[in-house]
């Protein structure tokens, strides 16, 4: 079977990218933007930092705010009667996943409207039609959300995430620019971070990975391991460097998937509303443990890339341990914490079903099963 590639059309990266963004509106002609973002994003002036931009040049627009950490299907729908009512042809989403989140799956339905329920869009949906044109901005450096072709949206009603994947929803632009990163506080730089990292680590050890793909996430753990304590502590240039490192991530792992770290996140996000990074954080070295078995010699350049010294004279149990005490110091590092003490034992049946039937388990590199995922939850419990 062929290996596939895709990635979004246009990315400016660096200080001072957002300024791009009229001139890219002019040429393509959009006559109304949906500028999607989030409550605090507004209230704390981070989406003024684009929206003075387009009243500078009088570009029309509407902003739509009323988005949920972990985006809910009455979030997608309220959007896109929101998006028919102001007329907006385009979209520019600011935030985090759960802008993006929100806005692709607006996107995707405002252009085949047949996915209304927003729960049809789950897996691979048979969409037809590419979404509305998008500018993707990010404001943390975690989800990689502007350059992958997945979308995360909560049903509230079933208390389950569901992951959708779909090439229609990449956004044609993305602009990387540190500076609308700068006001995140520690532990959700230091969550995003992880999140980024968990990205970069099961996305070079899933089944579908591939040279082009760990080209892209090796890089990745490099540049996470070097800046991710730095940016905590806001130091600028740290900012920078997890801002290109979390997008080259996705770059990867929107390629070839995930693994079960991601599936046991998605539940704990779902069930008790946990941080999605502070999720995939805790679960990461348990996962890395679990699947190290199945990964050939790809902990020791895991290791490598993280500024382990002596990778090459080391044993593969020498290196796998390595690895993963690594990523265990960094999450201590930058204080995410090991345990979760909103798991109750009573839930662990109901977890582990709904890790098994999450989309990102199978790309996972051991063959899992329900009563494992049970246990590994019981490893943060």
């Amino acid at each position: 079977m062929a290996d596939r590639i895709i990635l979004n059309n246009v990315s400016y990266y660096g200080k001072g990218a957002i300024g791009e963004i009229p001139a890219i509106v002019k040429n393509k002609g959009f006559t109304h933007i949906f500028v999607c973002s989030d409550p605090d994003l507004v209230k704390f002036g981070v989406c003024a930092k684009v929206t003075d931009l387009l009243d500078k040049e009088s570009i029309p627009y509407t902003v739509y705010s009323g988005i949920k950490p972990n985006p809910t299907i009455e979030n997608v729908q309220d959007g896109v009667k929101a998006f028919r009512e102001c007329g907006a042809d385009s979209i520019i989403t600011i935030g985090g996943g759960s802008s993006m989140d929100t806005a692709k799956a607006i996107g995707i339905i405002i252009t085949n409207p047949e996915f209304e329920d927003v729960r049809s869009l789950e897996g691979v949906a048979p969409t037809k039609n590419h979404a509305v044109p998008t500018i993707a901005v990010p404001t943390t450096a975690g989800t990689a959300a502007e350059v992958t072709i997945n979308y995360v949206i909560t049903d509230v009603e079933k208390e389950r995430k569901f992951v959708c994947v779909d090439e229609h929803d990449i956004p044609e632009y993305a602009i990387v620019d540190p500076d609308m990163m700068s006001s995140m506080p520690k532990g959700l730089t230091a969550a995003t971070g992880m999140d980024a990292l968990t990205h970069a680590i099961e996305g070079y050890t899933t089944k579908a990975a591939w040279e082009m793909t760990d080209m892209f996430h090796l890089e990745a753990i490099k540049l996470i391991s070097k800046n991710l304590r730095g940016a905590v502590e806001n130091d600028p240039a740290s900012r920078e460097g997890m801002a290109l490192a979390q997008y080259i991530a996705g770059m990867g792992f929107s390629n070839v998937g995930l693994g079960v770290a991601h599936s046991i996140a998605h539940t704990l996000g779902a069930h008790y509303d946990t941080p999605h990074g502070v999720a995939c954080a805790m679960m990461l070295p348990i996962v890395m443990e679990y699947n190290q078995e199945f990964t050939g010699e790809k902990y020791r350049e895991i290791a490598r890339a993280m500024g382990v010294q002596g990778v090459d004279s080391m044993s593969v149990e020498e290196y796998r341990k390595a690895a993963i005490d690594a990523v265990k110091q960094l999450s201590a590092d930058v204080g995410i914490p090991a345990k979760n003490d909103k798991i109750r034992e009573e839930d662990l049946d109901v977890l582990a079903a709904d890790a098994f039937a999450d989309a990102c388990r199978p790309g996972n590199p051991r063959d899992t099963s329900p009563e494992e995922l049970r246990e590994l939850y019981k490893k943060i419990m």
